[in-house]
């Protein structure tokens, strides 16, 4: 088995990794399947059902719309997010689809595009089936996927026999455990963010992995830079207005009128700033990484781009090392527990980004590969039991806040492990298998099902499809 960070960040659209990304590439993968066995022209419909999660808030995290742009052949990196809007209400009018935009379908959504709000299938919260008849009603191929978090997408014997990825690369230096990556540190004086390099070196050049970390930053200061200057009401439902274009303002203007030390906590405003511009973009469908998943792809921007704006000393250099470090410790969450909100709540999705950010800090600033599991381990150990309790479903309330709160969390577990000697009693391995195992003793209604916690006790509003 064998992840690489580009495994882990991805390129996509909003609003959620698991709930949008997710179904949008198992439909695509279900329908290029049937192209791959000369099936597709057979085809005269498509039946899409969601179970778990899905189908409890897929309307509220924009799955109706993934699966439809799964099927026309859109990727979450590549759509158009300007044409999306249209082309979903064009399908819905003409009630026909084009499968890979090549092979037209009738499609009615109310009929073909099924949510089971009470049903789960066995291996996952996130399940999906698709089925596709011909002429005579005949089913021609029929497939189940599950969406495990942060894009990842499992067929039904992947799912029964396991790994999440099989991957034949060999990597300089495999580790599966926290544990083995600071042996390796040790043993050969590297640093994470170099273990990781090397080992990336078994899918690309280094110019390539400089080039594609390179990428990734843009995406993320794109993000930021378009947050910051759009206004209006979140699509959904619940009304939420976007605030980061207003705090912008403000604080652009304070730093024309005030002295620079006047306010000395003025930097966590900028910091929740990036959080909130990310996932207001994010809760509108937009372009973003995740990181490792959409509802906590706020953090790991707004740290670096506090590293990148407050740290003396920052360079580029450094910003691949922030984005390796955080890569190797996300590699962990994903192998050993999850990063699924449907699976283990939001510890795993918040409580996994946070933990990320605070080792990468940890790293850029100088600390050791045991002062920065040390950060690590801090950050999700004062997440654990984090649960899911998404407004209405949507990637709204509380996750845009929780993003701006976990950042300043993660910079903070990363100042509290450099002051030490990277010596502690909890390891990250331990914090990991904890969070596991506070996952499998949640109740279902606080794992991203809207039907426990703030969910519950929030008078209950009409929630839309989620549009861009």
């Amino acid at each position: 088995m064998a992840i690489s960070i580009f495994d882990l960040f991805k390129i996509g659209i909003g609003p959620s990794s698991s709930h949008t990304v997710g179904p949008m590439i198992a439909a695509k993968r279900f329908v290029e399947n049937l192209h791959a066995h000369n099936k597709l022209t057979q085809v005269t419909r498509i039946k899409a059902e969601m179970f778990g999660s899905l189908g409890t808030t897929g309307n509220g995290h924009g799955t109706p719309k993934a699966v439809l742009l799964g099927l026309l052949g859109e990727t979450p990196e590549s759509v158009d997010i300007n044409t999306i809007t249209q082309r979903i209400a064009d399908i819905n009018q003409s009630q026909t689809l084009a499968l890979l935009n090549q092979h037209s379908i009738t499609f009615i959504d109310t009929e073909d595009l099924i949510l089971h709000r009470q049903e789960v299938l066995p291996f996952h919260a996130n399940g999906m089936c698709f089925s596709a008849f011909s002429a005579a009603d005949t089913l021609i191929e029929k497939n189940i996927f599950y969406s495990v978090g942060g894009g990842f997408i499992l067929n039904e014997k992947q799912a029964k026999d396991g790994p999440i990825i099989n991957d034949s690369h060999t990597l300089a230096y495999p580790f599966h455990t926290a544990k083995e990556l600071l042996a390796h540190c040790d043993t050969n004086a590297l640093s994470i963010a170099d273990i990781m390099r090397e080992n990336e070196i078994a899918w690309r050049s280094r110019d390539d992995i400089a080039q594609q970390i390179g990428i990734l930053w843009s995406t993320m200061q794109d993000c930021v830079t378009r947050g910051c200057n759009s206004t209006g009401l979140l699509p959904g439902g619940l009304k939420v207005e976007r605030r980061a274009s207003k705090l912008f303002k403000q604080l652009k203007q304070l730093q024309t009128q005030s002295k620079p030390d006047s306010d000395p906590l003025v930097i966590l405003d900028w910091i929740t700033l990036y959080a909130l511009a990310v996932n207001e973009e994010n809760a509108a469908g937009g372009r973003i990484v995740t990181a490792p998943t959409n509802g906590a792809a706020g953090i790991i921007p707004a740290v670096l781009h506090y590293y990148q704006r407050f740290i003396s000393g920052a360079s580029t250099r450094g910003i691949e090392d922030f984005l390796l470090t955080a890569g190797a410790i996300g590699i962990l969450y994903k192998e050993n527990a999850s990063i699924s909100g449907a699976e283990v709540g939001c510890q795993g999705e918040v409580g996994s980004a946070c933990s990320m950010a605070a080792g990468a800090l940890a790293a850029v600033l100088g600390g050791t590969p045991e002062q920065v599991e040390n950060a690590a381990e801090i950050a999700m150990e004062h997440h654990l039991g984090l649960t899911c309790d998404p407004i209405g479903g949507l990637v709204q309330i509380p996750c845009i806040e929780r993003n701006a709160v976990a950042s300043v969390s993660a910079i903070h577990a990363a100042r509290i492990a450099l002051q030490s000697d990277g010596s502690h009693i909890v390891s990250l391995d331990k914090v990991i298998q904890t969070m596991k195992e506070t996952g499998r003793d949640m109740m279902d209604k606080y794992k991203e099902t809207a039907r426990g916690g703030l969910a519950t006790n929030v008078i209950e509003v009409p929630v839309n499809i989620i549009e861009c």
